[in-house]
């Protein structure tokens, strides 16, 4: 037998029933990709001359509208005060000491509080009002406050969990359990990528001063049951931005190059056979990688930038700051990546959150208005959409100097891609303990983020186990119409 017929025999015997299967529905699958990549479209209905809405995938905008193209989600992990930060309590600060009401509080899930004694606990910084619409925040946001006419202000954000982890998955997912994909998993997904050569959905972490270096698993940016090349890629903000980035010893770029050829070009004869989506992930990976080693570099790079960019955002080369982050996501958004998630650590204030909500202002306060500043001198604010969150809130009660955690109260804000700034949406009640007005979901708000990136939230669905898999539950999110211009 020679080689060719060898060659022939050993296709025929790895034609399995599932690779047949697999084939047989390729074409419905590419259909159904296509379709979803063209409803799913960055543009709006308008631009692309589509005029039927019914329950198609995409969402209509208004007349005049512009909507996002991409979006960076800052999370402040660890949970921060909406006490201290961005929801005014003076009726707190008047039962500072009082025992908590037990009409607000009896038959709650609370997280380390449960079973002692509820104390109120005024709030531990000053507030001020800024803008045109005199909004109150926390005076040691000033920064924030000089751009909080391009800010919306949810104080009525509710969620679903009270630990850390299931919190985060909450957030990130809209399911407390692990092997969900990721809101940013989805969108690359649904809209895919404008980076040629960098990853459609990016992760950068920082830590500050307070030492708190809880961490963040990468679960939280996985793809779940997605195919794995929308998986967020973490690149690091101190140091290689990716680990092996760079070629060993010896190895040229040619060389390289070669080898990623010959390695792709046999897992394209294999996958010729097996029709396996996960090997043309491989694939698209080995060549993304290989992009990314001259791209990366160039990108991570901010001492390119003009020191008044450096100025306005506070930071310096290398430093590994939220504010060299913020700066890093401006650059990412130019090379086209659809979303950019921005983790700063040390938010779990269980105890002296007068000082630690303090550190926090100074590390993050200048580098949130910079990014909103600067992407709107360069006119990218109208298709940006930025979301400030973190996974819950803290208690009115006290735990010593600090909050527990506290899921039925929190503020998250939004501004740029038709979001209405200098405003605030819904409120908790004079305590700050529950949402009592225009109360939202984090469903909610992954449905409007959906919607300003022209997505139909419920249509938006992936078939997994049998069912239609969708970000936003089957709790009935709803699109946050009155924050949109």
């Amino acid at each position: 037998m020679t080689t060719e017929d060898e060659l022939k025999q050993f296709r025929a015997q790895q034609l399995t029933r599932r690779a047949l299967l697999g084939k047989a529905t390729q074409g419905l699958g590419a259909l159904a990709l296509a379709s979803l990549e063209a409803k799913a479209s960055p543009l709006t209905p308008a631009e692309r001359g589509d005029k039927s809405e019914g329950d198609s995938l995409y969402s209509p905008r208004r007349a005049g509208v512009r909507g996002a193209k991409r979006v960076i989600w800052l999370s402040m992990a660890g949970g921060p005060s909406h006490l201290e930060t961005f929801d005014p309590k003076p009726k707190l600060a008047q039962m500072n000491g009082q025992p908590m009401p037990e009409s607000m509080t009896k038959g709650q899930q609370i997280a380390q509080l449960q079973g002692q004694k509820l104390t109120c606990f005024g709030p531990q910084l000053p507030f001020e009002k800024f803008g045109k619409n005199q909004i109150e925040i926390c005076g040691l946001f000033p920064q924030i406050g000089s751009v909080i006419d391009e800010i919306c202000f949810i104080r009525s954000m509710t969620t679903d969990a009270i630990n850390h982890d299931p919190a985060h998955m909450f957030m990130n997912t809209g399911s407390q359990i692990a092997g969900r994909p990721s809101m940013g998993s989805w969108i690359t997904y649904g809209l895919g990528s404008l980076a040629k050569d960098l990853p459609g959905f990016v992760v950068l972490t920082s830590l500050g001063q307070g030492g708190q270096n809880q961490p963040i698993a990468a679960r939280q940016w996985s793809s779940g049951f997605l195919p794995s090349k929308y998986q967020g890629v973490q690149l690091r903000s101190k140091g290689d931005p990716v680990l092996y980035l760079t070629n060993p010893g010896g190895v040229t770029r040619g060389r390289q190059g070669t080898d990623i050829a010959a390695i792709n070009a046999l897992n394209k004869e294999y996958n010729s056979l097996v029709d396996d989506p996960e090997i043309a992930t491989r694939i698209a990976q080995y060549e993304l990688a290989f992009q990314m080693q001259a791209s990366v570099p160039d990108l991570m790079d901010i001492s390119q930038e003009k020191k008044e960019t450096l100025e306005l955002y506070g930071c310096q080369p290398g430093d590994g700051s939220f504010a060299s982050n913020c700066l890093l996501a401006r650059r990412l958004a130019e090379k086209g990546v659809r979303f950019i998630q921005l983790y700063h650590k040390d938010w779990d204030h269980h105890g002296d959150i007068k000082n630690g909500v303090t550190l926090k202002a100074k590390e993050i306060d200048r580098a949130c208005m910079a990014l909103i500043t600067d992407l709107k001198r360069r006119g990218m604010l109208d298709d940006t959409l930025i979301v400030w969150a973190g996974e819950f809130g803290r208690t009115p009660m006290s735990q010593g100097n600090g909050r527990d955690h506290h899921n039925k109260a929190m503020t998250v804000w939004l501004a740029g891609a038709g979001i209405h700034g200098g405003m605030v949406h819904g409120a908790s009640d004079e305590l700050g303990y529950a949402a009592v007005e225009n109360i939202t979901t984090v469903h909610d708000l992954h449905a409007t983020m959906l919607h300003q990136l022209g997505i139909n939230h419920e249509a938006f669905t992936y078939k997994f186990q049998g069912l239609d898999a969708k970000l936003t539950g089957v709790e009935g999110a709803q699109v946050i119409k009155s924050i949109l211009a």
